[in-house]
């Protein structure tokens, strides 16, 4: 008998660890206030995730958290992504904790979904009001993990004829948050037969979203 019991414990620690093994990490996407389509782009971080286990060796859950700007939950994540079209609005507690998550190890990628940029910059204004997003130089970390891109961000939508640019707010010499902006990196995520991007452009917006990945996880 008592050999037996030893062989359940042993097969249930085995699952339990085979479990932690297989999906060591989550990802989440942000969902806020304020009338804004968090939840655009569906398909993009199960697709990016896919990718990155795939190409990076990560262990990353093949589906991905939602978690409120207020909740505590948001600690749960090393990353946190937040994209839209649309009017954003985060109260002072939404704010503080988001400052707190970013300051404590936290990571958040904004991509502006076409129209965000004009909503997310004064709400980032709350959660840092002694920052600005500064244009990341081509050379900085971020452009030049697993895939390389020393010309920055690839344009994945055309909206404004605007070339793509990589915002970042730096907290005591740690880049806290990365926004993208005239770039779409989420549509490029997307399934294929959401926006019918040629495949060329698909694989260079997952390249650069794993970028990001692996930058948050190393550096």
């Amino acid at each position: 008998m008592n050999r037996i019991f030893s062989l359940i414990i042993i097969s249930f620690l085995w699952v339990i660890s085979s479990s932690v093994t297989t999906f060591a990490q989550e990802i989440a996407l942000l969902k806020y206030r304020g009338g804004g389509d968090w939840y655009a782009n569906p398909t993009s971080l199960p697709n990016l995730i896919a990718f990155c286990n795939k190409n990076l060796q990560t262990t990353l859950n093949p589906q991905p958290a939602t978690v409120e700007v207020g909740s505590a939950d948001i600690f749960h994540y090393p990353f946190v992504h937040m994209t839209g079209h649309g009017n954003v609005i985060f109260s002072d507690e939404e704010a503080k904790n988001l400052r707190i998550y970013l300051m404590s190890g936290g990571f958040l990628h904004i991509d502006d979904n076409y129209g965000l940029d004009k909503f997310i910059r004064p709400q980032m204004k709350k959660v840092f009001p002694e920052l600005d997003f500064i244009e990341l130089p081509f050379n900085h970390p971020i452009y030049h993990q697993f895939y390389k891109f020393p010309n920055g961000l690839p344009k994945i939508h055309e909206h404004d004829d605007k070339p793509p640019q990589g915002f970042g707010l730096i907290w005591e010499g740690r880049l806290v948050c990365f926004y993208t902006y005239e770039c779409d990196l989420g549509d490029g995520w997307e399934d294929e037969e959401v926006h019918k991007d040629p495949l060329e452009i698909r694989t260079k917006a997952l390249q650069m979203g794993a970028n990001i990945i692996q930058y948050v996880f190393t550096e």
